[in-house]
C-alpha cells in the first residue's frame, strides 16, 4: 500500500480552521494515510483486521463486512482529497504528544457510521519518501526549467535585436517588448516570494 501511496499526489483539506496537507490509498484488505502541517507528519497503516476491531468499538450498531468498512472509508475519503467533501460526512481532528486523531462522521447501510483514524509520527524514511525527496526532485526540476527558460528569452532578444538592426519594424507598436533582464527578474521573483510567505 505504501508504494501503491507513492503515486498519491498530496491534497489540501482543512480540519477545524487548520489546512493540512493528506494522501491516502484504500484496498480491500485495509489503508494508509499520511497527513502533515508541514511541521509534523502523521501516519496510520490499518489491516482488515484492525479495520474490523475498531469498527466494532466504534459502531457497536453496525454489522458488515470489512470490504464494505473499507469500500466507505474510501468513499468518504477520497472526495475529501478531491477538494469535494460529501455534505453528510464531517471531519474533525485534534493532535496530541502521541500523534494526530481524524474523526469522521457520516452513515453506512442507513445507520452512523463513525470513523477514528490514529495517526502517530511518520518515521524519516517515510517522509523522506513522500515529501522531502519529491519536493527536492521538483524544485531541481524547475529550476533547470527555469534556466532553460531564461536561456529561450536570451536567445529571444538577441534575434529581435539582429532584426532590428537589419532595419525590420514592428507593425503593432504595442507588441513592443523590453529586453529580458535576468538580475532583476530573479530580484523581483524574490521579493514576491519573501512577501507571499509573510
Amino acid at each position: 500500500l505504501e508504494n501503491s501511496l507513492l503515486t498519491q499526489p498530496w491534497a489540501s483539506v482543512c480540519f477545524g480552521g487548520s489546512t493540512f496537507l493528506a494522501k491516502a490509498c484504500f484496498s480491500d484488505t485495509g489503508y494508509i494515510l499520511l497527513i502533515s502541517n508541514l511541521s509534523s507528519v502523521w501516519y496510520e497503516s490499518a489491516d482488515a483486521e484492525a479495520v474490523g476491531q475498531r469498527s466494532k468499538e466504534l459502531n457497536k450498531r453496525l454489522t458488515v463486512p470489512v470490504s464494505s468498512l473499507l469500500h466507505r472509508l474510501c468513499n468518504v475519503m477520497c472526495p475529501l482529497l478531491a477538494g469535494q467533501p460529501a455534505a453528510a460526512t464531517s471531519f474533525s481532528c485534534h493532535s496530541a504528544a502521541s500523534g494526530l486523531c481524524l474523526h469522521v462522521k457520516s452513515e453506512l447501510s442507513g445507520l452512523p457510521f463513525y470513523w477514528d483514524f490514529h495517526c502517530c509520527p511518520a518515521p524519516v524514511e517515510m517522509v523522506s519518501r513522500h515529501l522531502v525527496r519529491p519536493l527536492i526532485q521538483m524544485s531541481l526540476a524547475l529550476q533547470y526549467q527555469v534556466q532553460e527558460l531564461t536561456s529561450l528569452l536570451l536567445q529571444k532578444d538577441a534575434e529581435i535585436e539582429d532584426y532590428r538592426e537589419s532595419g525590420a519594424t514592428l507593425s503593432r507598436d504595442r507588441l513592443r517588448t523590453e529586453p529580458f533582464q535576468e538580475e532583476m527578474f530573479q530580484q523581483n521573483f524574490m521579493a514576491e516570494v519573501r512577501s507571499g510567505a509573510s
